[in-house]
């Protein structure tokens, strides 16, 4: 069934977007390094035209680096400039500052040529919500400008930045499209905290992300929950995480709900290790 999330203030966000890209010389979406197909806008591409896109892959810190590389390599051999980013290395804002100065060069250089005083690159930065967005924004600034949270729908207007004598940007709402016609996509974004939790029941998603990490991370289950046999159903493994971690319920029975926040919990903290939940080869599928 199609998972459906479209808050008024994002289809205001939309046509602002779409208002607003004349202004800008390039975009830059981000987002989660966990997740980069699914946690990507399609409704963007249909917005962005022909304009061109640097695209930064946030939480590194968070996604396997082999997967991660994997990811970047990708988008680069398409044509798209794509970096990763973890928002404490003073290197990695770097890199975002440098790219962004690679992209405007052309068109700074173009600008001379006509006579013309080259100002400031500008740039929109657009993602999805609790990509990391605002965070990003207040590194590149070097001071608090924008709003950050640890929940989605943090940022709900536009307003400029200035990134040094570098570029400018413009800050986003971040905006979802209106449903996911793929639920895998909807379970992604809900392990990453992009959907608000009570879109989705918690151990419906707790049980993707055992049968995700049982086929790709055996190793976090066996470490983490101390599971022996990882070849058991995902119910059993339910249980006994619910019984190692005391979330029992009257007549000694695990409680499922509370197991189901332990496990997501434990995934989004980055107390399972660095796990992506998607690779490139997703993108035939």
């Amino acid at each position: 069934m199609p998972i459906q999330w479209f808050p008024g203030h994002m289809a205001k966000a939309r046509r602002q977007v779409q208002e607003k890209l004349k202004l800008v010389d390039f975009v830059i979406e981000l987002v989660d390094a966990r997740a980069p197909f699914a946690s990507e806008n399609p409704m963007l591409k249909q917005i962005l035209n022909q304009k061109p896109k640097m695209r930064v892959l946030m939480k590194k810190d968070l996604a396997d680096p082999k997967v991660t590389q994997a990811f970047i390599d990708h988008f680069n051999a398409s044509g798209e400039r794509a970096i990763s980013v973890d928002v404490n290395q003073k290197e990695d804002i770097k890199k975002v500052v440098e790219t962004a100065k690679i992209m405007a060069h052309d068109k700074m250089e173009r600008m001379r040529r006509k006579g013309i005083k080259p100002r400031p690159a500008r740039a929109m930065i657009i993602g999805i919500p609790n990509v990391g967005k605002s965070t990003l924004i207040n590194r590149l600034a070097n001071k608090k400008i924008a709003k950050t949270g640890d929940r989605p729908g943090v940022t709900t207007s536009q307003q400029w930045i200035k990134v040094k004598k570098d570029f400018e940007l413009l800050d986003t709402p971040g905006i979802l499209w209106p449903k996911f016609e793929d639920e895998v996509i909807g379970y992604r974004l809900a392990c990453l905290g992009t959907i608000k939790d009570q879109i989705l029941h918690m151990d419906d998603l707790a049980v993707f992300l055992l049968r995700y990490l049982k086929e790709h991370y055996p190793h976090v289950l066996m470490e983490r929950y101390q599971i022996e046999d990882i070849d058991q159903d995902v119910v059993p493994l339910f249980d006994h995480v619910g019984r190692l971690r005391g979330a029992i319920a009257s007549g000694n029975q695990v409680d499922y709900d509370k197991t189901a926040e332990l496990i997501i919990r434990d995934y989004r903290s980055g107390k399972l290790g660095l796990i992506s939940l998607e690779r490139p080869e997703d993108a035939s599928l």
